[in-house]
């Protein structure tokens, strides 16, 4: 890989840092306050979209190449964004647990 692709590709990745799921189910109702990084957006979700066709504009460029990126097996590419977050996003609530004994 040259320079400027290799430029590009990090541009790109640091853009992909940065964006949350603006609407939807992982949109900013859901998971307040922004909604959820795009980059933790399950697969599954993001394959409907390659199905139904992604948004427009950069939202959409951008979904496009982490859904590809899951897609090939490659979701290790977004661990350091991960880390400099905190972690994975959790999409889960905690199960409340109801410990009863008789």
């Amino acid at each position: 890989m040259d320079r400027e692709t290799e430029a590009a590709a990090a541009a790109e990745l640091e853009q992909i840092a940065r964006y949350h799921m603006p609407f939807g189910m992982f949109g900013p109702k859901n998971y307040p306050p922004k909604g959820v990084p795009i980059y933790d957006l399950p697969a599954e979700y993001l394959a409907w979209f390659a199905v139904n066709g992604f948004p427009a504009g950069k939202l959409g460029q951008l979904l496009r190449v982490v859904y590809q990126t899951k897609a090939d097996g490659c979701d290790f590419v977004f661990d350091g964004i991960r880390r400099r977050a905190g972690g994975r996003f959790k999409l889960r609530e905690k199960g409340k647990r109801n410990w009863q004994f008789e």
